[in-house]
């Protein structure tokens, strides 16, 4: 049994939601930020586990398929519009210095950043912009960072 939040999100505005298959959080950080997509006014679409990114997994060698937990579409405060893949994950998981000597995150540090290379690539020839959000991004409680 997984230690984490998992389940399928019941939507409450569901003319925001374009993903084609119901929203599945695999975490209390993802079931957080899919209710802030689902009731931020500013987010006017947002999509769950809906893009597929090709990448090389660095440890088998192998051409593997990479999905985003996010597509989101946002309205910023000068009223430009904004379209996102965004990544829920743990800051040790997302750089080795964050990981620090935990052979574990190391290796989850590793290949999160292939996974994110090719999605920043596949982001910039579509047209998007990437997000990795962390429990800093998720939990500074309006303190500066």
């Amino acid at each position: 049994m997984s230690k984490y939040a998992n389940g399928f999100y019941q939507l409450l505005n569901p003319e925001k939601y374009v993903g084609k298959k119901t929203p599945h959080y695999r975490s209390s950080w993802e079931h957080a930020v899919m209710r802030m997509c689902d009731n931020n006014p500013a987010i006017t679409q947002w999509a769950n586990e809906a893009i597929h990114v090709n990448y090389r997994n660095p440890f088998t060698n192998k051409n593997t398929i990479y999905v985003p937990d996010f597509f989101v579409v946002y309205v910023d405060a000068n009223n430009q519009q904004h379209a996102e893949i965004w990544e829920i994950k743990p800051n040790k998981e997302t750089t080795l210095e964050a990981a620090g000597n935990s052979k574990r995150a190391q290796a989850a540090a590793i290949l999160n950043m292939c996974k994110w290379q090719a999605c920043q690539a596949y982001c910039k020839a579509n047209g998007l912009g990437f997000r990795i959000i962390t429990e800093n991004d998720l939990f500074h409680q309006g303190k500066s960072r």
